[in-house]
């Protein structure tokens, strides 16, 4: 049984990681976890506790700062390395915060480190296209040493269910829910909700973060707006499954067009359509396309999600069909199965 070794200060309970480390069992691998003390003193924390020698090393997302250590220590032993970093902190400073100028010194440095990181790395697996063009050409990883495993849902939790009974006494409901951060957009659902004009509809925000305050400031007045405080991982998929449409991001960042959230890939594998913005990050099949379970609007653009929230209101029978098909959609492009053998591709490029 080949093993690989997890390194890092990572959240396992991330579901990113869930899925991941999931389908490495599936496939034969042993996993192991290495949580160093110091990330930067990794690799020495490593040879000092005999950390036994694996097949791969794995450095999971957001641990960019556990990578120069786990590199030292993989290279020493002659063992690949594979990198899913999922964000880039150059574009989360540069691009999508926008606290750093692209042009400044801090700027500059941050991306020359960052460079310096992913080169370090065997293969780098990219959650999108998207995302794999934007590690090649900004971060300047060859092509070659790049794959893409999307994300996911976990399949045991998240599956297709029937719309809620309808009741002449309750307006459906369309559904958001997020971290309330600029990428997803959600003052766009607050001023969508404020131009809607279809049938009655529900419009929910649930979370927490940043923009929720303002959110909640612009939508004072709005009986049709309600917010909730965030939920239990565990309670989510029966949370969306009371919703008649579900909601994406709408956010107009760079980095907003380079990514797929998870809920995105949970809605669809819980057979509900998805409004949401237009994006690279998307198979060319599915922008290209209609009745998949995703129903494309411009980003930023509230008066398109209001005017198609309504027309999808308005026809419940309609709701149904995009439901089935959206689950079909997450079946074909985004199931279990599909990201197990775009991992697989990713460990062969790796030689392991």
């Amino acid at each position: 049984m080949p093993s690989v070794i997890w390194w890092g200060r990572f959240d396992a309970g991330y579901s990113r990681n869930r899925i991941l480390r999931k389908l490495f069992a599936e496939l034969g691998w042993q996993v192991r976890d290495f949580h160093p003390t110091f990330s930067s003193m990794g690799d020495w924390e490593a040879r000092l506790r005999w950390l036994p020698k694996a097949d791969l090393v794995w450095v999971p997302c957001f641990r960019q700062r556990d990578l120069a250590a786990a590199s030292r220590w993989a290279r020493r032993y002659g063992i690949p390395l594979i990198f899913d970093p999922l964000i880039s902190a150059y574009d989360k400073q540069v691009d999508e915060r926008g606290k750093l100028s692209a042009d400044s010194l801090r700027a500059k440095r941050l991306l020359a480190w960052e460079q310096a990181l992913f080169r370090r790395a065997d293969r780098i697996v990219a959650d999108t296209p998207a995302h794999a063009d934007y590690y090649a050409r900004v971060l300047g990883v060859e092509s070659r040493k790049l794959d893409v495993v999307y994300v996911g849902a976990e399949e045991a939790k998240f599956q297709p269910g029937p719309l809620p009974p309808e009741r002449s006494d309750e307006p459906q409901e369309a559904l958001f829910y997020g971290s309330f951060i600029p990428l997803q957009g959600p003052q766009v659902v607050v001023e969508a909700a404020m131009l809607y004009t279809g049938p009655p509809l529900k419009w929910v925000l649930l979370g927490q973060g940043p923009l929720r305050s303002m959110c909640e400031e612009r939508a004072r007045g709005l009986e049709a707006v309600r917010f909730e405080d965030w939920l239990p991982y565990e309670r989510l998929p029966e949370r969306i499954q009371r919703a008649d449409i579900l909601l994406g991001v709408f956010g107009i960042t760079p980095k907003a067009g380079r990514v797929i959230p998870n809920k995105v890939f949970q809605s669809l594998a819980s057979g509900r359509v998805v409004v949401t913005r237009s994006a690279a990050a998307y198979p060319e099949a599915l922008l290209a396309g209609d009745s998949n379970g995703l129903e494309w609007v411009p980003a930023g653009d509230a008066q398109a999600l209001a005017d198609r929230v309504a027309v999808l209101a308005g026809n419940r029978a309609r709701l149904h069909q995009l439901g089935e098909a959206a689950a079909a959609t997450s079946r074909e492009y985004f199931s279990e199965a599909a990201v197990r053998r775009q991992l697989e591709k990713a460990l062969a490029g790796a030689s392991v």
